[in-house]
This record gives structure tokens, sequence and C-alpha cells, in this order.
């Protein structure tokens, strides 16, 4: 029996220790999960950006401007009487009770926001200027959503850094395929075939079998089908033949043209892919590469389609990584936020506004025009009848108009920017 009975207790020694060392485990790959979760969520990519971003807390700007509008005054004939009878009494007791302060304050705001010299003006006192005077010059690079959103929305600015001698880069982030009609599909067929007929006698095969077989596919095909890879593939060269186009004719190197074909995009449909961190990588070993001094990105977050949103959430993405990752040249760099064909920044978060002339307009217009089947054909224009560069001039030539209203200079039209504080 008590043999028995030291086999029972060493027995249930084992069996103790064998939970015991179970428990260690169990807490052991417990606490592994945790440190894997928290390390994973220290090193996820932030892919939603653009729900942080905040616009400037221009408090008195923004008072002062409603001011105007509503009395239908410029900036420096406010008068006390209007301040006190608007409620904003307070705001001229903060000027030593003159009004005329007040007005010179935000007057000075806006006008230092205007500059011809986007890249900064080498050699000047910079500091009451949106943009440094050094370096000089400076690495730009430009994101575009679309192949054509760089020139609708900031066209004139894109000329003035060509002209003041900047490094330009344009970076497409999206083939823009879904928007060619398939009308620019049969006619680039039209040519290709035509131009085998002429200068090689019809003999390449390659040419006549595609020809067939593209004409065939928009001959069967019924509103509401997909386009099948090809049909995509030749439309997304058709856009990047027309933003070719437009780089050459505002000066930009073709080495410095930029398709980075996001993954998201590629659906084949309006409703896109989401995004992963596939669509980053592309933008992070650009900027890396180029280490720009500015950095250009959409923020039209009103884009009905949601790509532009995708498009800059990428951007920030990108930048934030290479934040992380201890990039010594973002110290060096400034991010500007343009709006595109769908909606403008506000005056008064507006940072840095750039003038055109009458000359400059149409400039802007011509490199727009370069995007041939985006105008009346285009797929995706919307309620809206106008063209985009219509709409383009139309929203420029506004901001224009109410910087005039508010009694600051008169140009022909403006394009406007709000800096991206990382």
């Amino acid at each position: 029996m008590a043999g028995c009975f030291i086999v029972g207790a060493k027995l249930h020694n084992i069996i103790v220790n064998l939970l015991k060392l179970r428990i260690y485990f169990a807490y052991f790959h417990y606490l592994r999960s945790i440190l894997t979760i928290n390390y994973l969520l220290d090193n996820m990519m932030n892919l939603n950006l653009t729900n942080s971003i905040k616009m400037p807390d221009h408090q008195l700007r923004r008072q002062v401007i409603e001011l105007c509008q509503k009395v239908e005054k410029p900036l420096l004939k406010l008068s006390t009487k209007d301040y006190v009878d608007n409620g904003l009494g307070h705001l001229v007791q903060q000027f030593d009770g003159q009004a005329g302060l007040v007005n010179i304050e935000v007057f000075n705001e806006l006008q230092h926001t205007i500059t011809g010299w986007p890249g900064g003006k080498p050699d000047v006192d910079d500091s009451t200027r949106p943009e440094r005077a050094k370096p000089y010059p400076k690495r730009v690079i430009v994101f575009s959503p679309h192949p054509d959103d760089d020139v609708i929305s900031m066209g004139g600015t894109i000329r003035r850094l060509m002209q003041q001698k900047h490094d330009v880069h344009i970076a497409y982030e999206t083939s823009g395929n879904i928007a060619v009609g398939d009308e620019e599909v049969r006619r680039f067929m039209h040519f290709i075939n035509g131009f085998n007929t002429i200068f090689a006698n019809g003999s390449d095969e390659v040419i006549k079998h595609s020809y067939q077989a593209v004409k065939a596919f928009l001959n069967n095909k019924k509103e509401g089908d997909l386009d099948n890879a090809q049909i995509l593939r030749l439309k997304g060269l058709i856009r990047r033949g027309e933003a070719r186009l437009a780089c050459e004719y505002n000066g930009i190197d073709s080495e410095h043209i930029h398709f980075l074909d996001l993954p998201f995009y590629e659906s084949g449909k309006i409703e896109k892919l989401p995004m992963t961190e596939a669509d980053v990588t592309p933008i992070i070993e650009l900027i890396s590469e180029i280490k720009p001094h500015q950095i250009y990105v959409a923020a039209d977050l009103a884009d009905p389609h949601g790509t532009h949103r995708k498009c800059t959430d990428a951007v920030l993405a990108a930048i934030d990584e290479q934040k992380k990752a201890g990039a010594e040249w973002l110290n060096d760099c400034r991010v500007w936020m343009y709006r595109g064909a769908w909606a403008e920044w506000d005056v008064a978060d507006i940072e840095m506004c750039v003038p055109m002339s009458p000359e400059e307009l149409r400039e802007k217009r011509n490199a727009i025009l370069r995007h041939q089947s985006q105008m009346e054909s285009a797929p995706f224009l919307g309620n809206d009848e106008r063209l985009f560069w219509q709409r383009a001039e139309d929203r420029n030539r506004q901001t224009a108009k109410r910087y005039d209203n508010l009694g600051l200079a008169c140009y022909e039209a403006m394009e406007a920017f709000v800096e991206y504080k990382f």
C-alpha cells in the first residue's frame, strides 16, 4: 500500500507540473501574440490619413472675410460700425479699438499668400512668402490621380515652376483607362491599321490580328459590359500618350514623367478595389529616389468616384512611412495640396495663390486640350455640362474674383494651395 501511495503521489506531482507547464506555455503564447499584434500595429501603414487632414486655423481671417461678404465691402473699407453691428466688436477691441488695424492685419495675411514664385524666389527675404527661397532650384513632384489632373488643377503653376528652372517631375497615379470612350479606341485602331497598310503593305500580322480582335469586341459590346484586359490596356495607352503631349507642351523632360498604375484602380469599373500597401510602395520608391523639396498632392476629397481620396491616402501614407524611417530629406520638404475640377479651397484657408495672366490661362487651357479623350466624349463628365478646361477656368477666375472683391490685386485667374503639415 505504501508503495502505491508513493507512486500515486509522484504521479500527482507529475500531473500538477505538467498542468503548470501547460499554463506557462499558454501564457507565453498569449504574451507573444500580444507583442506580435503590437508590433504589427506599430508598423502597419496608415492608409486613411486624409481623415486627419486639418484646415489651417485662420480664425481672424475667416471672420473678417465673412464680414466683407456680408456687408459687401473690401477689407480696407470695413468700419468699426460694421464690426459692432455684426457682433464682431471684440475683434476691434483686440486691436486697440481701431478697425483699420484689423483690416490691415487680414489684408497683409491674404496679400502674402499671393506669389508668382511657387517654388520660392531666390535671393530675397522670404519671411512673408508662402515658399522659402532656398534651396534653389527645387526638386518637385506633382502627383496626379488621373493623367490630366495635374494640368486641370495646377497647370499654370507647373508652367511657372518650369519657367523658373525647377526640377519638376509628374507622377500619374492611375491609368485612367475607364474614362476613355470606345470611339477613341476605334479611332486609334483605324490609325494603326492604316499605318500598317501604308508603310508595311499590311504585312504586320500582329497589327492585323489585334485590329480584328478589338473591332469584334467593340462591335459585340453591350451597354454595361466591362472592357477586357486588351481594351483596358489600349485605353490606358491613349491616356499615357495624351499625358506625354501635355508634359511636352509644358517643357517637362520625358524622363521626369512617371506612370505608377496603382493596383487599386485596375478593377475595370467605377467601383475600385480596396487600397493596400501595394499602392503605397511605388510612391515610397519614387519619393525616396527623388527626395523632393516640394510635393504637390490632390486633396479634392469631394471627387464623386473616390479615386482622388485613395490617391491622396497613398501619397500621405508614403510620406508617413518615410517619416517613420527617419528620412532626412523630409526635413527640407513641403507638401502643398491642390483641388481639382470639383471644388476650390475657401479663401480663408488658402496659403499660397499663384496668379495667371490671360495669356497664361490660355496656355493652361492648351495643356488641358492635349487630353482629347477627356473632351465631349469623356464618359464621366457628370451633371455639369462644362468641359474640364471650362470648369478649371471658371474656378480659377472665381478665385481671382474673390481676392479682387476683398480689395487685393486683380488678376485674370489664380490657382490655390493649402500646406499639409506632416
